[in-house]
């Protein structure tokens, strides 16, 4: 009997099991994998209900505390919680699927290597998210670019360059929101990515810059249909800066800045461990506590130098077959574990209480769109089968005002 895609698609259901799929999107991104999950994000949103102020019917005087208990409550609102969408499609030609079919074990690489390669985009698109804002933007350009065919584009933090793939096509744009979308020759205005140089933090672009383009340095990079439907991330949910009136999922974060919107530290050009200290240190004013500090890879080697033979090791488990291991500091109200996480931009280290955030999703975080009980789908287009995943959802913490974003 032929091999077609129903016989095909049961054997790559047998492949793909949960526990696959699952180990491929947490074994490299400590925040994702650690992050606690809730997978029943059904409905048209999510209320985050948060208490931040008691009644103030309080006074020595009696008088005073009945009219003020009369005058006002608890300051209770809630974060309406809505859902993103994201996609990732591996596309098989169909003739490289047949002309597979006297080797098993080649067919079965054939296929893999294209969905493996799809669950891993969609991950990094996650784990990328989950430390950024809703913008969706991936990096920022250093400068101008030189007139050139094709063109190179350098990244004003190094770091940011893990971000991009050869293939994947861009957007740029003078700012997150609003602002001018750029082009490189008076017309273009996107491009795909032709190389890369990672230690050099440059991206090759197709096309033409000239004295027609206007990239400039500061500008915001994204990929191309990414832009403003990003998950609204640490830097949403703990900006740099002090929110202001703007509504965030329904909230007006600007009546309590630090219990709606978190902390934040300038650290830049203090020791690392000293910085930390202060961050937790902040943290207890409020009455709250860290458990956790996310920082990029290079980050958490400066802090093993700067402590030296003081550095204690932690291993933290995500699940039976993934863990990370750290470095556990003291904290104001008990260890800190410090982990690296390399999705963390080079500049930012963030300070969390893990049990108060949770990755809201509609079934699993990356998940086979298989509706039609089918994993694998015959393209109506062309010549080949394409396997789709996806995810819906978004992330959210029940108290802002236990977190600090420290700027380096």
């Amino acid at each position: 009997m032929a091999l077609d895609l129903t016989s095909f698609d049961a054997a790559l259901k047998q492949h793909y099991t949960a526990d696959r799929v699952e180990d491929m999107v947490y074994k490299r991104n400590p925040l994702l994998a650690l992050m606690p999950k809730m997978e029943a994000f059904g409905g048209r949103n999510l209320p985050v209900p948060i208490i931040y102020g008691n009644p103030q019917g309080r006074s020595k005087t009696f008088t005073n505390a009945k009219t003020r208990g009369a005058a006002t409550s608890s300051k209770i609102t809630d974060f309406v919680l809505t859902r993103t969408k994201d996609y990732s499609i591996a596309t098989i030609d169909n003739e490289t699927l047949e002309a597979s079919k006297g080797d098993q074990n080649a067919f079965m690489t054939a296929a893999t290597t294209e969905v493996d390669g799809a669950i891993n985009s969609l991950t990094r698109s996650i784990a990328v998210g989950l430390f950024r804002d809703d913008s969706a933007a991936i990096g920022q350009v250093l400068a101008e670019p030189a007139n050139a065919s094709p063109f190179v584009v350098t990244m004003k933090q190094n770091s940011d360059i893990t971000n991009f793939e050869v293939g994947m096509v861009v957007v740029i744009w003078s700012a997150k929101t609003a602002g001018t979308q750029r082009n490189s020759d008076g017309s273009d205005v996107n491009w795909e990515i032709a190389a890369i140089d990672r230690d050099a933090g440059t991206i090759t672009l197709t096309g033409t810059y000239d004295g027609s383009g206007t990239i400039a340095a500061n500008d915001y990079l994204f990929v191309e249909g990414d832009r403003g439907l990003g998950i609204s991330g640490l830097a949403s949910w703990v900006p740099d800066t002090a929110p202001t009136s703007t509504l965030f999922f329904g909230v007006d974060r600007s009546v309590d800045v630090t219990r709606l919107g978190g902390l934040r530290l300038d650290g830049s050009g203090a020791p690392i461990e000293e910085v930390l200290i202060e961050g937790d240190a902040m943290i207890g004013r409020e009455g709250q506590y860290i458990d956790h500090y996310f920082m990029n890879p290079k980050k958490l080697g400066d802090l093993k130098k700067a402590l030296g033979t003081k550095v204690q090791y932690v291993n933290l488990q995500a699940n039976a077959r993934v863990s990370f291991s750290g470095v556990q500091i003291d904290g104001e109200k008990g260890p800190i574990n410090c982990l690296a996480d390399f999705n963390c931009p080079y500049d930012r280290c963030y300070g969390i209480a893990m049990e108060y955030w949770k990755l809201y999703s509609l079934g699993k975080a990356v998940r086979v769109i298989d509706t039609d009980g089918l994993q694998m789908l015959r393209q109506d287009t062309s010549d080949g089968v394409e396997v789709r995943y996806g995810f819906y959802g978004n992330v959210a913490t029940r108290a802002p005002g236990s977190n600090i974003v420290i700027k380096f």
